[in-house]
């Protein structure tokens, strides 16, 4: 998927919209010094949480996939609400937490449920949020008592993984999937299916010939495909943050990947 995103900066009123939703460069699990606990032994930041619901007026909407937040010791946010993602400031107050000076990306993507991201926007707008942190699970409550429920979320796992690919080009519905016990990578190049050998050891993956079937499809998709296989020639390094799958090949060509859910 080819688009245009185009960076913008919220307004105050806004900034607290991103926060439920973003993507997180730390790990889960991390506790740097500096870093927020709300209680004893429960730390809120460091921490990837996945968005689960946002209830407003007594409904509840369902989170999309991949909608996270990470809140950083160092005083900033980051993350994807499912579609959009967005960086920011963060500033604590006793057991609140609130943002400022937030940039987001502006896309409308599909099969992504935009009406979820108008819905978490108009609950946690202009206010604080309260958070409450009980084990795995996180509540930010707004002033009138919307909230938003997450829970702490680990790295996806590289075998077994649906990997859905973002990049270098993003016709069709290019995909990726890692076989441990086969030592090979499957799925789809945005027009023929691909079967190869995987070796992975030591946080890089060398991918074998690989054998393709041989259709022909429109251009986008065959640009596409012939762009992933120059980019899966030769050793690859790898690195998985939260569910995005990032390998680069030795001349610095990176293919990247979310995980399917």
């Amino acid at each position: 998927m080819d688009r245009h995103q185009k960076r913008m900066t919220l307004t105050a009123a806004a900034l607290l919209v991103p926060l439920v939703a973003a993507c997180g460069s730390e790990k889960a699990g991390s506790e740097k010094a500096g870093s927020k606990t709300v209680g004893a032994e429960k730390p809120l930041t460091g921490v990837v949480w996945s968005v689960d619901s946002v209830t407003v007026d007594g409904t509840t909407h369902r989170a999309p996939a991949d909608a996270h937040v990470t809140i950083g010791g160092d005083g900033r946010a980051e993350g994807s609400y499912g579609c959009n993602t967005f960086s920011a400031k963060a500033a604590f107050a006793g057991d609140t937490v609130r943002l400022s000076a937030a940039t987001s990306t502006e896309m409308a993507c599909d099969k992504k449920p935009m009406a979820f991201e108008r819905a978490l926007a108009a609950t946690l707008t202009g206010a604080a949020l309260r958070t409450d942190v009980n084990g795995d699970r996180l509540t930010l409550t707004g002033a009138d008592g919307e909230r938003v429920r997450l829970s702490r979320s680990e790295d996806a796992p590289l075998h077994g993984t649906k990997w859905t690919v973002t990049g270098p080009a993003t016709a069709g519905e290019a995909h990726l999937t890692f076989d441990t016990k086969k030592g090979t990578v499957t799925g789809r190049l945005g027009c023929n299916r691909v079967n190869a050998k995987a070796t992975v050891r030591d946080g890089s993956i060398t991918v074998g010939t690989p054998t393709t079937t041989r259709m022909m499809c429109e251009d986008s998709l065959m640009d596409t495909e012939r762009a992933l296989l120059r980019a899966l020639k030769g050793p690859l390094t790898y690195a998985i943050d939260h569910r995005t799958l990032t390998l680069t090949s030795d001349n610095g060509t990176t293919v990247r990947a979310v995980a399917d859910r």
